[in-house]
């Protein structure tokens, strides 16, 4: 089963950063189970480079990037409905997870 992957670009060690990232691994886990997701996290005051390669301008800005297509959200996530929507991840949507073949 593909494994959906994801990049969360926040700034810096806040409060803010820390709740991003809380919010969206628990809606991960929620929609996708603990082993279908992976989440990598770029603080931009690190590595601002990154942050203007995928044209991010404001944190925390999700980006889903595997499966296609691409997607990204912006802003708070506490909104677990508005997340899924955003990212692509209701049921029905055009992306579902590819099955592989037994």
């Amino acid at each position: 089963m593909s494994r959906y992957r994801f990049t969360l670009f926040v700034a810096g060690d806040t409060a803010r950063s820390q709740q991003a990232y809380a919010d969206l691994r628990r809606i991960c886990r929620e929609r996708l189970g603990d082993g279908g997701f992976d989440l990598r996290v770029v603080d931009v005051t690190r590595t601002p480079e990154e942050a203007e390669t995928h044209r991010v301008l404001t944190t925390p800005t999700v980006v889903k990037e595997e499966p296609e297509p691409r997607r990204r959200i912006t802003g708070d996530l506490s909104d677990a409905d508005k997340v899924l929507a955003g990212l692509g991840l209701l049921p029905g949507w055009p992306d579902p997870l590819p099955q592989t073949q037994p």
